[in-house]
């Protein structure tokens, strides 16, 4: 019977080894995950998250995840007020007063459970000082603490740290495997499943929900026919299309904001006015989150297109992802060149990385936009310097 580490995907050999450390009760305080973006790490934190709190216990019913319990069904939602998710929130990575607040929230007891899981994204972020404010709780946090670090390599986290967690080590999943599991999980063609990998960065779990939601596929269609209109468009028309964006990206939120505000009215009544701010507080950053995902989603369909143009430009046709816009990739590449499809690829690099340091959507999207029908098409100076993304 299905459990929650089934979600895991990919990973055979995590996937085993959390299973078996909740089965023997053997948890230790602090773990490190390693691997690749896209290796499904966070979606293993939160269901080694379910495996530990769950009050049936490991022995219950499908250990770690019953199927009929709250805190189950509010951890696999990601809306459990007892497992927070934090991610660097500097321009270079994590702040010390950050680090510092999150210590301090390791005091406070529980919400809901037990217990109090912690998951700290892209660990590697954390700088000395940072780390140093972080060390003591590391090595020795509250017994009611488990704390799970999520990093790209083993090596590019401080060894001050490394030394404090038990290392999960995550493998690179070939791309002809992830395109036949998000196969078998969505029920979409190969060629559907490598379009949602490109969009979603190479993550399984969100390929699979990516193809479930017309919603999204609806978004990549918009970005496809309003990268196809860049050789033709003026000034003008880009402002346009980078409006239309905003408000497609901005869509899912309304629905969260929904949801979050009918679960914090049904809770009001029996929680604490700190339990609240608590909610609150990861409410938004749930927010962050999604707005977040969805402009990685934007700039991930358009670096696709970007390399489907260069690979026809190069003349190699048959390595084509979407195969859907294949006529406009076509007419791109014929007005352009291999160097300035791989400059605009670049661009939108520059794009992703000005997300990861909270530049507004407006900007983002806007500036990228320019940047690819300018390099693409040849528009401008060709040795004028990228376009500056401001907060």
């Amino acid at each position: 019977m299905a459990d929650a580490f089934e979600n895991i995907l990919g990973q055979p050999y995590v996937r085993d080894f959390l299973r078996a450390t909740v089965s023997s009760g053997r948890v230790s305080h602090a773990y490190l995950f390693c691997g690749p973006a896209g290796s499904n790490k966070t979606v293993a934190a939160y269901a080694f998250a379910q495996g530990i709190m769950c009050p049936k216990g490991p022995k219950g019913p499908r250990g770690g995840m019953c199927g009929a319990c709250d805190a189950c069904s509010r951890i696999l939602r990601r809306k459990h007020p007892d497992v927070r998710f934090f991610a660097p929130e500097g321009a270079a990575g994590y702040l010390v007063e950050q680090v510092r607040s999150i210590v301090a929230d390791t005091s406070l007891a529980p919400i809901q459970a037990q217990r109090k899981v912690y998951i700290l994204d892209r660990v590697d972020l954390l700088g000395t000082q940072a780390a140093n404010a972080f060390l003591k709780t590391l090595e020795e946090p509250p017994a009611d603490v488990v704390l799970i670090l999520l990093a790209r390599t083993r090596e590019s986290v401080l060894p001050t740290i490394v030394s404090r967690c038990q290392v999960v080590p995550f493998r690179t999943i070939p791309v002809s495997e992830a395109a036949g599991i998000v196969v078998q999980n969505s029920g979409a063609s190969a060629q559907q499943a490598r379009v949602a990998l490109q969009a979603c960065d190479g993550s399984l779990t969100r390929a699979v929900e990516f193809l479930k939601s017309n919603e999204r596929l609806q978004f990549r269609a918009r970005v496809l026919e309003i990268l196809s209109l860049l050789a033709r468009a003026d000034d003008w028309d880009i402002i346009g299309f980078a409006a239309d964006l905003v408000v497609r990206v901005k869509l899912p939120l309304d629905d969260v904001r929904a949801e979050q505000e009918a679960e914090l009215a049904e809770n009001a009544d029996f929680l604490a006015k700190s339990a609240i701010r608590q909610i609150e507080a990861r409410n938004k950053r749930q927010i962050t989150a999604k707005t977040l995902e969805s402009l990685r989603q934007l700039a991930g369909i358009a670096r696709s297109w970007l390399r489907d143009v260069m690979v026809v430009a190069s003349g190699a046709p048959d390595t084509v992802v979407n195969d859907d816009a294949r006529e406009a990739i076509e007419a791109a590449a014929a007005a352009t060149t291999p160097p300035r499809a791989a400059a605009a690829i670049a661009a939108v690099r520059r794009c992703d990385a000005a997300i990861s340091y909270n530049v507004s959507p407006e900007t983002c999207i806007d500036a990228m936009l320019f940047e690819i029908r300018d390099i693409l098409y040849g528009r401008g100076m060709p040795d004028a310097a990228p376009r500056t993304y401001r907060r």
